[in-house]
């Protein structure tokens, strides 16, 4: 039995080694001719085997064992015969795929040269590296892209790194090293004109381009500048930066901010990554083709950050002039000159932006628009848009300047004019259905019996003139309002725009109507979409002597309120609120203080005079004027101090119709950035203490004045 199967596993052997060799006859004859116990000795001295394991053979003396284990390593080479056999199959398999592959490569490169068609990669390889030689790149990026281009050449167009080097090198090739937007003379009286026919007023800003301009003149390698408006929504933030870049005549760039929570998009991704792409800034400079645009970074206030990154972090190296020079995107890896951009980023607000990012920047506050200014802007800017937008012209709208003033006045109270665009903008669709029903088809036959259209018969039956024409088949339908039009256009009235606007939202009786009873004042705060009108209401009932604060108040206006019913506790008797000092004010009843629109988070210490006058009023039984608003922060010892947003505040009381604004003294410096206009329909009250503010908040002054005392 033992033998048998020694014989059967010495054949099997003796077969595989006859496909490789030709002397498996001979063996075959010594398995049919030799004993089987010499066989094993035969067989063991031809493998190479371990010395522990021929001596195990030579201890054997056993017959049986001798071909047991003589059987055990005839098998184990037999395994790893055919373990080497089934590798270099595959091996050969793969060596004949990629020859086939190698074939055919072949016969489509010489059917294209019989074709007459170049388009081959190596053609393509020549002139990407001649548009890398033509892109004026420094002398280090240079050396790196060759020795990607040599790499790159050495690859086939299948492998897996073939398509993410030649992205990179074609991404080299693009960007505008030294290309540049070619400019003219600099005209800065033109420049001048230019920004006035874009946008009205303004003349910081435009001073401030203007002021670059002729630093340029001078000095024509001059840095450029980063700008940032800051300023509520609709005040031409974002425009502003597209007439710079056409006031300079340079190319425009606009990367949008908002949301952007990842540090990829600012600097790229590094290659190493799947679907990697470099950052916006470059992308950018890419698609323009020139390393002096414009470069708009808009609403860069409302970046994010997490675990991919912060990207306000991320430009603080965009935005140092002593840094941008060599910027160093992570796809791009060798640094690129930003130094020529000319950076103009816009907020709604300063304070989302970190500290050292906001020190890089240059800060030019645009706080809105008085209403003569809107008028101007709307009369200049906004209608024109408008009618153009949908289709019009002054042929068949018109809108007067008294109409545009009541849309502001009663259905507009905002520091831009979003708003106000969009009511026009309701005005002219209202004229635009009007119109489209007069440009309807009219069957022209023997008279004019088949007219039947609404505006038309209107028109007829108040005897207005009708000029008609006869439209020609091939006539556009864009172009029937000009071949058959009513002579008369459509003129805006308050009717109108009572009827499209629906009824007035805002009135000069507001404040007049809410400050009707005593423990109610009227304060200025600031916002980020511009300053408001804030009121302040206090009330008194039985209790326990506590204090109620209700608004969605934040906590330094809650110490605020605190401080004003300390102060007020204080100097009851020399306010003559009680009668003697031993008598508690809020003996046996609670005070509640409440800021109204409670769903508007309010928080800052520019309310203190406000809580004052409020409470002064509540216990003395006397109404605040109504025609009086007031900002401030008060101290402890009754010191007012001075409060920010002066400018937008003092607009936000303008909107609203008051006529008097009490601000602390140290703000009067402030006043500079208020149009003229504006403090020409003011009485500006300066107060030191707060003494000074309550003998201006009431009708017939403080006669209590006199008793104050520090």
């Amino acid at each position: 039995m033992l033998s048998r199967q020694f014989k059967a596993t010495a054949m099997e052997l003796i077969s595989v080694l006859e496909q490789k060799q030709s002397t498996g006859g001979r063996t075959k004859v010594l398995l049919e001719t030799v004993p089987v116990h010499k066989l094993a000795d035969i067989f063991v001295a031809s493998f190479e085997i371990s010395f522990e394991e021929q001596l195990s053979m030579l201890d054997s003396v056993d017959a049986k064992v001798r071909l047991s284990k003589a059987t055990e390593l005839v098998d184990r080479h037999l395994q790893s015969i055919r373990v080497a056999e089934k590798i270099t199959q595959k091996v050969e398999g793969q060596l004949s795929k990629s020859q086939k592959e190698f074939l055919l490569r072949q016969q489509m490169k010489a059917i294209k040269e019989e074709l007459g068609d170049n388009d081959d990669e190596e053609d393509d390889l020549a002139a990407l590296e001649r548009k890398m030689q033509s892109a004026g790149m420094p002398q280090n990026v240079w050396k790196l892209s060759l020795r990607e281009l040599r790499r790159l050449k050495k690859m086939q167009p299948q492998q897996p790194g073939y398509s993410s080097s030649r992205a990179y090198l074609e991404l080299l090739a693009d960007l505008p090293w030294q290309k540049a937007s070619k400019e003219l003379e600099l005209d800065l009286r033109a420049a001048q004109e230019r920004l006035d026919n874009d946008h009205y007023g303004l003349e910081k800003v435009k001073q401030r381009i203007i002021e670059y301009l002729a630093v340029r003149k001078l000095k024509p390698d001059a840095r450029g500048p980063v700008l940032c408006f800051v300023g509520p929504p609709g005040v031409g933030k974002t425009s502003l930066a597209s007439s710079i870049a056409a006031a300079l005549d340079r190319k425009f760039v606009r990367i949008s901010l908002g949301g952007v929570k990842d540090e990829a998009d600012i600097r790229g991704h590094r290659r190493t990554y799947i679907g990697s792409m470099p950052g916006r800034l470059i992308d950018g400079l890419k698609k323009v083709a020139v390393c002096n645009p414009v470069m708009l970074l808009d609403e860069i206030d409302k970046t994010g950050s997490d675990v991919r990154g912060d990207p306000a972090s991320a430009l603080l190296e965009v935005l140092d002039p002593e840094q941008n020079k060599t910027f160093n995107d992570h796809y791009l890896n060798v640094p690129f000159d930003l130094s020529k951009v000319i950076f103009v980023a816009t907020a709604n607000r300063a304070q989302p932006i970190p500290p050292p990012l906001l020190d890089r920047m240059e800060v030019i506050e645009l706080p809105g628009y008085t209403p003569e200014e809107k008028l101007k802007i709307a009369m200049k800017h906004l209608i024109p848009r408008v009618l153009d937008q949908h289709g019009l012209s002054s042929e068949f709208l018109q809108i007067p300047k008294a109409m545009v003033q009541l849309v502001i006045q009663r259905y507009t109270r905002e520091a831009g004019v979003r708003s106000l665009e969009r009511s026009l903008a309701a005005l002219a669709r209202a004229a635009a259905v009007r119109v489209a029903e007069q440009e309807q088809v009219v069957p022209l036959s023997k008279g004019v019996e088949g007219l039947t259209t609404p505006l038309l018969e209107n028109r007829l039956v108040d005897s207005a003139e009708v000029e008609m024409e006869v439209i020609p088949m091939g006539v556009n339908n864009r172009d029937i309002s000009n071949t058959f039009r009513i002579t008369s256009p459509l003129v805006v009235d308050e009717a109108m725009v009572e009827k499209v606007l629906g009824p007035p939202k805002f009135d000069g009786r507001e404040t007049a109507e809410r400050v009707v009873t005593p423990g109610i004042s009227v304060g200025l705060v600031w916002t980020s979409v511009g300053g408001e009108v804030q009121f302040v209401e206090a009330s008194t009932m039985v209790g326990k002597g506590e204090l109620h604060l209700t608004g969605q108040l934040g906590d330094v206006i809650k110490e605020s309120a605190q401080i004003a019913l300390t102060w007020v506790r204080a100097r009851a008797t020399d306010l003559k609120l009680a009668a003697a000092e031993s008598i508690s004010l809020l003996e046996g009843r609670d005070i509640h203080i409440h800021f109204p629109a409670g769903a508007v988070p309010k928080d800052g210490p520019s309310a203190g005079v406000t809580l004052v006058t409020a409470l002064v009023s509540l216990f003395s039984q006397r109404k605040v004027r109504s025609d009086t608003a007031m900002t401030g922060e008060m101290t402890l010892r009754g010191l007012v101090l001075p409060v920010g947003g002066i400018k937008d505040k003092i607009l936000a009381a303008h909107r609203y119709g008051i006529k008097r604004v009490i601000l602390p003294e140290r703000n009067l410096k402030d006043l500079v950035e208020v149009p003229p206009s504006v403090l020409a329909n003011l009485e500006i009250l300066l107060a030191k203490r707060m003494e000074d503010v309550l003998e201006h908040a009431f009708d017939s002054g403080c006669p209590w004045r006199q008793h104050s005392k520090l």
